[in-house]
């Protein structure tokens, strides 16, 4: 599965557009990685404990919405997009979305 961000992929022609797709996640903090990011702050610094979690989140958006393209039988997805919105305190909500479609590649 060819994922881009592009609305195009170079050497390779959309032949079938298929539609939205899209992968979700909701994830909330946690008292230990609230702790450490609390230490952290008071001498600076990335906080790492967050930046795994998010980056895990992202992976899973990802792959949701890569299955939900499988589903509909596409071979990539174009003009993936990422999103974050805060549903309640401390819980946010991270969005992977694209379009699902058929590609081959030009001819030479």
């Amino acid at each position: 599965m060819i994922i881009v961000t592009t609305e195009t992929i170079p050497g390779m022609r959309i032949t079938r557009s298929l539609g939205l797709v899209r992968g979700n996640t909701v994830r909330c903090r946690h008292l230990g990685r609230d702790i450490m990011a609390f230490l952290r702050n008071l001498v600076g610094g990335e906080i790492y404990e967050y930046t795994k979690m998010i980056a895990e989140s992202r992976e899973q958006c990802i792959d949701r919405m890569t299955e939900e393209a499988e589903l509909l039988g596409a071979n990539a997805v174009v003009g993936v997009r990422f999103v974050t919105s805060f549903i309640a305190a401390g819980a946010a909500e991270l969005l992977a979305f694209g379009t699902a479609v058929i590609v081959e590649p030009m001819d030479s």
